[in-house]
């Protein structure tokens, strides 16, 4: 077992803007010319349910939620840092993103995600 902490925040979060930041220098290769379309559906402005895990006090990883629908969030801004990555934190972030969306009263999260953000 790893050795792990979350913490509830929102975008405000400073650990939470510098996983932001390293997000998007990922999408941007990812995403090629289509980064531009995508980073207008990627603002961290208007999010308040933040999600960021600390490994050692390092922050390693972030993940978000934001209102989609009546009854359902998306979850926003997934990322863990490279170094700590096939290690659960993913899974960790998403668990919790979950319990809080239930307790907020949502009964479903969606998650959108390009396609060139597939594996082979």
């Amino acid at each position: 077992m790893i050795n792990l902490t979350l913490i509830r925040s929102n975008s405000d979060n400073t650990d939470f803007k510098q996983l932001v930041v390293l997000l998007d220098e990922d999408l941007a290769v990812i995403d090629g010319n289509g980064h531009a379309f995508y980073a207008q559906f990627n603002k961290i402005d208007t999010i308040k349910e933040v999600i960021v895990a600390y490994q050692n006090n390092v922050p390693v990883a972030c993940g978000a939620i934001k209102p989609f629908s009546k009854n359902a969030v998306e979850v926003k801004r997934m990322f863990v840092h490279p170094n700590y990555r096939k290690q659960g934190i993913a899974a960790e972030i998403l668990n919790e993103l979950e319990t809080w969306a239930k307790a907020l009263g949502f009964s479903e999260c969606v998650l959108e995600t390009g396609k060139s953000n597939q594996k082979p």
